[in-house]
């Protein structure tokens, strides 16, 4: 396939876009299994008489096994050809989702749920990888615009489509079609990736050419890898299990992860004096780009994130809807998000990290309508009224992921390309994880202090939910607000270099 900076030919053209269409389609679906087992969960207690402790690690270790693959994923996918690294993480999904469908027990599930997350964390870095090979210039912000409306649809359709499944196959037995409903589109998607991925993908540009013979001849730095590793899991885990009480998390292992980081940069620091390849390369820590864009996603998904969780109990258990009614309530969040991410590579080429900052005031003002909504408003109304505002948060929202992600990848070499993709994400997944907790920490306190009142005291619950949420916000803002101002004297460019 020729270079991403040339003209392409009308055949090159449309391979490019398939190639494109099969990663869409695979980020979408594991993206997906982060929200769709929410409904899901009354389903499996009943199934499987899964306790509080199951249920948790059935939802959390999927998030934990993604964000622990992502950074090595990225590195092996670099090194080693990201085409390779797709097939297989996408192949793995596909089988644990398959064995996640089948379980026979809550433990057996939580612990298929741990795997079908690894696959998904080493399949994204890939996606993000092949889409900086494949594309350049205005095309790369188009082809994020699009990758933006995945994420954003996946994220809020997952509710709506596990009760769309729960209440066509019955609520005792129908979480399993959660999951099995990965098993033909994977036996779809997998053919198609082996035939329309290109099997060159600047690999050689990058790990390979820079040392990538020294080091157990593939450039791989495995402690490193590992130390990047024992880090996610002492950040996360506490705020994963946060949810089965504050006297049995520990929060000792947080400081504990930070002062891995720090040996990990320490570590970093002399593997790349050696002359070895590091997993994170210094460079690429030192460019502004990347380093505001990822501080941005970190803090934009802990807000973005943990309302999907607290409106589902707030339109479940306090306004007594269906899960697919429930979910239908969050579809124009879905709906206007994907219209706006779609348009967001032109906006991004024109205004910029400015497009950022615009994005996160109207997803703001949404979440303020909702907050205002379910603070003085009680049954059907509030439910059609909160679908309205989130109408508009979702809006913001296809402006935000997208074009930061893309202004994040900017000057970042496409030989990078994975490294950088599963760092980010791994720093969004860290995110996320931190906000979920959070959120659903002072919902569940502040239901507990609330005898009745709006939505049986759902609605003031939901409330201090938001209110973390534009918290969390504001501080995507203003780290937005600083790189854009940061800036303001330079070309808009955000396509990034060429290829390596």
């Amino acid at each position: 396939m020729s270079s991403p900076a040339a003209v392409p030919s009308p055949d090159v053209e449309r391979a490019r876009w398939r190639a494109f269409a099969v990663c869409m389609g695979a980020g979408f679906m594991t993206l997906l299994d982060v929200s769709i087992v929410n409904v899901a969960l009354p389903s499996i207690e009943a199934s499987l008489g899964a306790g509080p402790s199951e249920l948790q690690w059935i939802v959390a270790g999927y998030t934990l096994a993604f964000g622990l693959a992502l950074v090595p994923a990225g590195r092996l996918g670099d090194v080693l050809g990201r085409r390779g690294a797709f097939v297989a993480g996408l192949v793995g999904f596909v089988v644990f989702s398959a064995a996640c469908g089948l379980a026979k027990s809550a433990e057996m599930l939580a612990v298929m749920r741990l795997l079908q997350g690894l696959s998904a964390g080493v399949l994204n870095p890939q996606v993000i990888g092949l889409i900086q090979h494949l594309f350049h210039g205005h095309e790369r912000g188009r082809a994020f615009g699009f990758y933006g409306a995945a994420i954003g649809i996946s994220t809020a359709t997952g509710p709506l489509l596990g009760g769309a499944l729960i209440a066509l196959f019955g609520a005792t037995e129908g979480w399993r079609s959660v999951f099995l409903v990965n098993v033909p589109i994977g036996a779809v998607l997998v053919p198609l990736a082996l035939r329309y991925l290109p099997r060159a993908d600047g690999r050689r540009a990058g790990g390979r050419r820079a040392g990538g013979r020294r080091a157990g001849g593939l450039g791989i730095d495995v402690v490193g890898l590992a130390l990047i590793a024992a880090s996610v899991v002492c950040v996360m885990l506490p705020f994963i299990v946060a949810a089965e009480g504050p006297d049995r998390t520990p929060w000792w292992l947080v400081p504990v992860g930070l002062a891995v980081v720090g040996l990990l940069v320490v570590w970093e620091r002399w593997t790349e004096r050696a002359g070895r390849s590091p997993v994170v390369p210094s460079s690429l820590v030192r460019t502004p780009s990347f380093s505001f864009g990822a501080v941005v996603g970190t803090a934009y998904f802990a807000g973005f994130t943990g309302i999907f969780l607290v409106s589902t109990l707030y339109l479940q258990t306090g306004l007594g809807l269906t899960a697919l009614q429930a979910g239908l309530v969050q579809t124009p969040f879905a709906l206007l998000g994907a219209v706006s991410a779609a348009r967001s590579g032109h906006l991004v080429q024109r205004f910029g990290r400015w497009t950022v900052v615009a994005g996160i005031v109207v997803m703001a003002a949404g979440i303020v309508g909702v907050d205002v909504v379910v603070g003085s408003t009680d049954g059907t109304r509030a439910a059609v009224m909160m679908s309205a505002w989130l109408a508009l948060a979702g809006l913001g929202n296809g402006v935000v992921i997208s074009p930061n992600q893309t202004l994040t990848l900017a000057e970042v070499p496409v030989a990078q390309g994975g490294t950088a993709g599963g760092l980010l994400q791994t720093t969004q997944r860290i995110g996320a994880s931190v906000g979920v907790a959070v959120i659903a920490s002072v919902f569940f306190t502040t239901r507990g202090r609330s005898p009745g009142g709006l939505a049986g005291g759902y609605g003031p619950a939901l409330s201090v939910g938001l209110r973390v949420t534009l918290g969390l916000l504001a501080v995507a803002f203003v780290v937005a607000l600083v790189d854009a101002l940061r800036r303001r004297h330079e070309p808009v460019s955000p396509a990034g270099p060429p290829p390596a």
